[in-house]
């Protein structure tokens, strides 16, 4: 993705240690709060009284073979005892909340261990930290040259894009042999019932009127992408209905890193535009305060177009009736607001970054979506729309996302073996499903 976020690091509690715990290569001393520390002390004490009560009620007699039991007890009973006062201390929720606290506060915090070096061998971390800046900047000439690759390639594949555009539009009929399409479902058909299928959709094809080009074809790609879905309201689809192609377009040489998105509507009823842009503004280079950061091209704004909306047909806005009464006389007047509405096209008019480059987080979120959307549509939509048109590609999505599910389901399974390991686990709790799980 292109915008980098700055979050907390969540570790397991079981990844932490009695005295320390550590974080990759860094090793940092884990000190619970005060308020841990009474917390600690005090379940200590009550376990303390508990033993002694023990103690007192068992008969003198049998004192002596209780000391010998104790000086056979094997390593695996002290770690079995260790781990039973582990697991009440991490029940413990003033334990747990000490705990939290203080890696929060290790989040980013140097952990010692450069301090530590010898002022030689920090010097030749220094001389390392240099080469990785230049690195950076090798990089970045890298993605520059990626740039002006998708610029040539851009303009090879453009000509199948319009003829692309030509066939959806009604502009070119396509010949039989490039309309010929083996699909996987013909290869196990008999001639027979090719032959039979062919006559079905003849006959499909008489009753029906003959349709241009192909009907809706931009706005089925839409709601067929939950990315884009999201943005449709019930209102924008009248009017995308009218989008008759979608096209790329990169900075020229020498130019600013950018590229734009170019909407190409057919004289439509709801604005006099023909062509709608949004250009993504690029940088490609390390930022001298932290160019450790660099991971590629970073999108650092866009700017939309104005829309020339027919009257009365913008749909970015909607008008609203309100009743105002009159705190004196008790009269009730309506008073009519025109207010933002919710709409695809609200994307042609992004918030504005301020030189200084700081948003509120609303502005923020819209424009980091904003960015990701631009980008789908630029790396994925226009290159792929007629495996979108027909599904094809949302289940080339689907499947990646099974193999996710597959690696859950394994993790899963790692837990279920790690429960029947737990010397503390008792399968018995576990006998009867919860009520939404029992077979009516």
């Amino acid at each position: 993705m292109y915008m980098s976020a700055s979050g907390g690091i969540s570790l397991p509690f079981t990844a932490i240690r009695a005295e320390s715990f550590s974080l990759g290569p860094l090793h940092c001393a884990a000190q619970p709060s005060q308020a841990a520390s009474e917390s600690i002390t005090q379940d200590s004490a009550t376990m303390a009284d508990i033993d002694n009560k023990d103690q007192a009620e068992l008969d003198p007699a049998d004192m002596e073979d209780v000391e010998e039991v104790e000086e056979e007890e094997t390593g695996e009973d002290v770690n079995s005892k260790a781990r039973q006062l582990t697991v009440q201390m991490m029940q413990n929720p003033q334990i747990l909340a000490a705990l939290q606290e203080r890696l929060d506060g290790l989040v980013g915090s140097p952990s010692g261990y450069m301090e530590s070096l010898p002022k030689v061998v920090k010097r030749r971390v220094n001389a390392l930290k240099n080469l990785q800046v230049k690195c950076a900047h090798i990089e970045a000439k890298f993605y520059e040259e990626v740039h002006e690759l998708e610029r040539k390639y851009a303009a090879l594949y453009q000509p199948l894009f319009d003829k692309r555009s030509d066939i959806v539009k009604a502009s070119y009929e396509p010949t039989d042999e490039e309309c010929e399409w083996k699909a996987d479902e013909e290869e196990e058909l008999t001639e027979e019932m090719k032959e039979k299928a062919k006559v079905e959709e003849e006959k499909k094809d008489e009753e029906k009127e003959d349709p241009k080009g192909i009907p809706e074809f931009w706005l089925t790609v839409f709601k067929n992408v939950d990315l884009l879905s999201d943005m449709l309201q019930e209102h924008d689809e009248p009017i995308l209905k009218h989008l008759q192609d979608i096209k790329v377009k990169f900075s020229d040489p020498g130019q600013p890193m950018s590229f734009s998105l170019e909407f190409y509507f057919e004289p439509n009823e709801f604005f006099t535009n023909t062509i709608l842009t949004k250009t993504y503004k690029m940088r490609s280079e390390p930022d001298e305060s932290d160019p450790f950061s660099f991971d590629g091209p970073e999108i650092m704004g866009c700017t939309g177009c104005t829309i020339d909306w027919t009257k009365g047909k913008n749909v970015t806005f909607k008008t609203i009736k309100k009743k105002q009464k009159h705190k004196g006389r008790g009269t009730v007047r309506t008073v009519t607001k025109t207010v933002p509405n919710d709409s695809f096209f609200n994307f042609f008019t992004p918030p504005e970054v301020p030189e200084s480059g700081e948003l509120d987080e609303d502005s923020e979120a819209v424009l980091a979506a904003d960015f990701e959307i631009g980008h789908f549509i630029r790396e994925r939509i226009v290159p792929r729309a007629v495996l979108y048109f027909t599904g094809e590609a949302i289940e080339d999505d689907d499947d990646d996302y099974d193999e996710e599910g597959e690696e859950a389901d394994d993790e899963e399974g790692e837990e279920e073996a790690d429960e029947e390991n737990d010397p503390d686990y008792d399968p018995k709790k576990d006998a009867n499903p919860p009520a939404e799980c029992k077979q009516q």
